[in-house]
């Protein structure tokens, strides 16, 4: 288990999520299905507010509608970004890219961290959670200004797109900045940024959040670690490698291949050392109902696009294909499986700046932990580490 990664180890606490092998990610005990049911939506929408997901993290409640509207008013109300980071932002070249650029934001909006201000002026640790979460409430409205800055100066010229308007939510706010107006986008906004924001702590941007917070540094620093982990190819680029992986199949066999034609090029795509992207989790051993909800959006929303259509073609080859290897513990699609169709379908074709959209919503629940963490008096986090020599020594000795 050392050698692997840890994978496995229970060793962590981590309160706002846990995935589950079978039923996938519960929020505060509920599931995808349940959230969607039970979460306020915006008006004439199906979708739930991710403004109720966080709700639900921090205290374990479903929330009113009149609450999930107070947390919309409060982060539209604190999302201005200081000058020095729309400067910084609007002189760094477009071929710097979108994940280093959000890192950098997020980093140099530390300047304005109360839990800085408060640790240096000698605040009790018994209160340390209460600057943690004005922090955390600031960086979270404050992120689609960010994200947005970012997506327009490097794939719009520069061009301003609507500001923010504090009679709307959160997701309506950041598809305006980015520049999209489709209703039916902001619904997918919605879901994406609900469905992507917590998967328990083990993860890379999770722990890494986790980890750098544990040194009592603030939110600022410690999510922007979590996102440098993020943009790893392991980690937030799989739905960009599942639209690569798609655009070489598509090259190969067409929109409309056989059943026959698919197989082949999947054992093709295994022979020659690849995975197929999209498929199986570390974690998960039955479909991803992240996966799935994103599936019911689709037939709902886009039931005759040729992507979506190739990729539900592939989620009935690929499983069986994957289990007469022998090899694949879960042969089952993730969310990375789906997210990318549905952001090219609404005009977004933008690969690289996906991760960023994942960023954003996993602050919802890593900084929801951090809270906890700072409330919890979590210490420093420093397990052992041992030499190969020793960790002989130590097997040989038993």
């Amino acid at each position: 288990m050392m050698y692997g990664g840890m994978r496995g180890i229970k060793a962590l606490i981590w309160e706002p999520s846990v995935l589950d092998p079978e039923e996938g990610i519960r929020f505060r005990g509920k599931s995808i299905p349940e959230c969607q049911k039970l979460l306020p939506k915006a008006k004439g929408g199906e979708e739930p507010l991710p403004e109720g997901l966080f709700w639900l993290l921090i205290t374990g409640d479903i929330p009113t509608e009149a609450q999930v509207k107070a947390i919309s008013q409060e982060w539209a109300s604190r999302s201005a970004l200081p000058d020095h980071v729309v400067k910084t932002l609007n002189s760094l070249p477009k071929s710097i890219h979108p994940m280093t650029q959000f890192s950098a934001a997020i980093t140099l909006l530390n300047s304005e961290s109360e839990f800085v201000k408060a640790y240096t002026g000698g605040i009790h640790k018994s209160k340390y959670w209460e600057p943690a979460y004005e922090d955390t409430m600031n960086l979270i409205a404050k992120l689609p200004v960010v994200a947005a800055t970012i997506y327009r100066n490097i794939y719009k010229g520069g061009k301003g797109a609507g500001s923010v308007d504090t009679s709307k939510d959160w997701s309506w706010n950041f598809a305006n900045l980015l520049g999209y107006d489709n209703p039916q986008f902001t619904e997918l906004l919605r879901l994406y940024l609900t469905i992507h924001s917590d998967h328990e702590g083990g993860n890379v941007s999770a722990h890494t959040t986790h980890l750098v917070g544990s040194a009592l540094s603030d939110p600022y620093l410690s999510f922007a670690a979590g996102m440098n982990g993020l943009a790893g190819p392991l980690h937030g680029l799989a739905n960009q490698e599942v639209l690569i992986w798609l655009e070489k199949l598509r090259e190969k066999v067409g929109d409309s291949p056989s059943d026959e034609q698919l197989k082949e090029f999947i054992w093709n795509t295994l022979k020659s050392g690849q995975v197929v992207p999209g498929y199986g989790h570390a974690v998960l051993r039955k479909t991803d109902p992240r996966y799935t909800c994103q599936r019911e959006f689709a037939l709902k929303h886009l039931p005759d696009d040729k992507l979506f259509k190739l990729v539900s073609q592939i989620y009935k080859i690929v499983p069986p294909v994957l289990t007469e290897t022998g090899k694949v513990k879960n042969p089952w699609p993730n969310v990375d499986a789906h997210s990318g169709v549905l952001l090219q379908y609404y005009g977004m074709k933008e690969m690289n700046y996906y991760t960023v959209l994942f960023g954003v919503s996993r602050a919802l629940g890593v900084l929801a932990s951090l809270v906890w963490s700072r409330a919890l008096g979590l210490p420093i986090e420093r397990p052992k580490s041992l030499s190969t020599d020793l960790l002989k020594k130590l097997v040989g000795a038993k």
